[in-house]
């Protein structure tokens, strides 16, 4: 079954959740900032992202820039960044959305239909 991280007040989420309902697809839904990411689940996603750790982190939250990730980030080994996101889920990229063979970050409509529908 699909897992799916969302936050309440994201337009994003609402409209990924919204697209899996109408699309009836079956999920789990857990709240990313009370309850992130594991550390297993960031390095499964960050292979189904090809590497590139940037693409799990939420750079334009406010938490990102307050603890300058944008000059860290380029340096930064894989074990303290998933330590910083499996402690934060302010700093996770969402939706955060990851089944058995896929996982996806961020919404657009395009790429989930893709995913879903293979």
């Amino acid at each position: 079954m699909l897992k799916i991280y969302t936050y309440k007040n994201c337009d994003s989420c609402r409209k990924a959740i919204r697209y899996l309902q109408s699309n009836e697809v079956a999920f789990k839904e857990h709240p990313i900032r009370e309850t992130p990411p594991t550390k297993t689940e960031l390095q499964k996603m960050l292979q189904f992202l090809n590497g590139d750790l940037r693409r799990l982190f939420n750079t334009s939250g406010q938490d990102y820039r307050s603890l300058g990730l944008k000059d860290k980030l380029p340096s930064m080994k894989e074990k303290e960044a998933f330590e910083l996101l499996s402690q934060n889920g302010n700093l996770v990229k969402r939706p955060f959305a990851l089944s058995a063979s896929w996982g996806l970050v961020g919404f657009k409509e395009e790429v989930w239909r893709e995913k879903i529908q293979a």
